[in-house]
């Protein structure tokens, strides 16, 4: 298959909250992913419906957090004030229903997402819209679980205390 151009929006929610408060609570509403809970039930030979069960169990608002990295500490060191959080968060069975349809969906699942601080101090969230990322692929079923995401996203920071859908449109 030939290389394709593809236009994605980024998105830059200017939060009005403070950094370090956003950041709690974006932890919060995407719980941790706990690695123990799926490797329990290939140990005792569960089936999808149990990773199913313990992904809705694990993620209540859709999305987990799969990877953290806190970039303030390092690149402060070369002066920058930027306070700045990077997140990989997703849903492993959403990620399976785009996968079954178009293995390239893994390119943009699970999802990136930025967090920084502006010059007041206050969280700016970035990522890229889903249902751009995934509409790229060119099949329908891949598309509509993008824009489901895009949803779960909005919800996401509406738990953080902060209202996105209009950036999202």
């Amino acid at each position: 298959m030939p290389s394709e151009t593809h236009t994605v929006t980024r998105v830059d929610v200017h939060t009005g909250v403070p950094y370090a408060q956003f950041v709690t609570a974006l932890e919060k509403a995407a719980p941790p992913f706990d690695p123990g809970v799926f490797e329990l039930i290939d140990e005792e030979g569960g089936s999808w419906d149990d990773v199913r069960d313990a992904m809705a169990a694990e993620a209540p608002h859709h999305l987990i957090r799969y990877w953290r990295i806190n970039a303030t500490p390092a690149l402060k060191l070369a002066g920058g004030s930027v306070r700045s959080t990077e997140y990989l968060i997703g849903n492993h069975v959403i990620a399976e229903s785009m996968f079954r349809h178009d293995p390239r969906a893994l390119l943009y699942a699970p999802l990136r997402m930025l967090v920084r601080s502006d010059e007041n101090g206050d969280a700016v969230f970035t990522m890229h819209r889903p249902s751009d990322e995934f509409r790229s692929l060119g099949n329908a079923e891949v598309t509509h679980v993008g824009e489901v995401l895009d949803r779960y996203v909005i919800e996401l920071l509406r738990l953080c205390g902060v209202d996105a859908e209009a950036d999202f449109a």
